[in-house]
């Protein structure tokens, strides 16, 4: 028995018994995805299931026998409408699972939007992981009912095709949905590294404010700093004399505080001229770029 794109395929010698094929059932419960397994094998007058063992592994068939007590007639057909029965109901049973994903994509969603530093990444990428899994399983099942479609199967009669392009129909639905929610997931991972970074522009940008603040009070009180250590020593009463302290240190501080304020009032005309200067090179950029669209 080989087994080719998730579906399996009988041997040659045997292609007139049997026909198999392989399905997988989706479940999300406390938030985990898991896939389970269905191989089916039909033939002319009987149909097998097989699955696995384990409640993980098993597929899940809840309700199933009211399903078969309503579709009854259809099922005394022949073993190809049976299978269109578990197949539908297999199938209708992968919606819970992507609805529950999209509830998840959703509260994702939310949580970053709402505290972007409680948000934990790995949850994207573990709805990225599930996406995935779900595409490659919905990818390879879809190809499954082509084939079947196109009556590779000589033991599903023409009349029952048009069930299975029902099937068809509801795995590109979800297809379809499953890539919209990739989109999503990749969309929610760029603005997490958007807000992230604009997160650490903003702590950048008050660090640079905290230094340029820092680096004004240091130039301002640099010189006099120097004057206040000239000051402090004998030279300023060496040269003013001992007895004009009284007139010559006041003095003395009027001149520091003059000092300090001529440099302040220098640094804002500097600083001012600079913005001044910055926003006339934008605008002539931007006068530049009109003409040329002028142009």
């Amino acid at each position: 028995m080989e087994y080719e794109r998730g579906a399996y395929r009988s041997p040659k010698k045997n292609a007139n018994l049997t026909s198999e094929f392989g399905f997988n059932d989706f479940r999300h419960a406390a938030g985990k995805f898991s896939l389970a397994e269905l191989d089916v094998f039909i033939g002319a007058n009987f149909l097998v299931t097989v699955q696995g063992c384990e409640p993980e592994a098993a597929v899940s068939l809840n309700d199933f026998g009211k399903v078969v007590e309503r579709e009854i007639d259809n099922i005394r057909q022949g073993p190809a409408f049976l299978l269109h029965v578990i197949l539908d109901h297999v199938v209708d049973q992968k919606f819970l699972a992507i609805e529950a994903l999209e509830e998840e994509l959703n509260q994702a969603e939310d949580r970053l939007v709402s505290d972007l530093s409680a948000f934990e990444p790995a949850v994207l990428l573990h709805l990225r992981r599930d996406l995935l899994a779900l595409r490659k399983s919905l990818f390879h099942e879809r190809e499954i009912l082509v084939k079947i479609c196109r009556k590779d199967c000589p033991f599903i009669p023409e009349k029952a095709i048009f069930y299975y392009r029902d099937i068809y129909d509801h795995l590109t639905k979800f297809f379809e949905l499953t890539e919209s929610c990739r989109e999503v997931v990749t969309s929610l991972m760029e603005m997490y590294l958007s807000m992230l970074n604009n997160r650490m522009a903003r702590a950048a940008n008050d660090t640079n404010q905290t230094v340029r603040r820092l680096t004004l009070i240091t130039t301002i009180f640099m010189p006099l700093t120097l004057l206040a250590g000239i000051g402090g020593m004998s030279e300023w009463s060496m040269m003013t004399g001992p007895a004009n302290w009284k007139t010559s240190y006041p003095v003395f501080l009027a001149a520091m505080v003059a000092l300090g304020w001529a440099n302040y009032l220098v640094l804002k005309w500097l600083e001012k001229k600079k913005v001044t200067s910055r926003e006339t090179d934008s605008a002539a950029g931007r006068s530049g770029q009109l003409l040329g669209c002028v142009g």
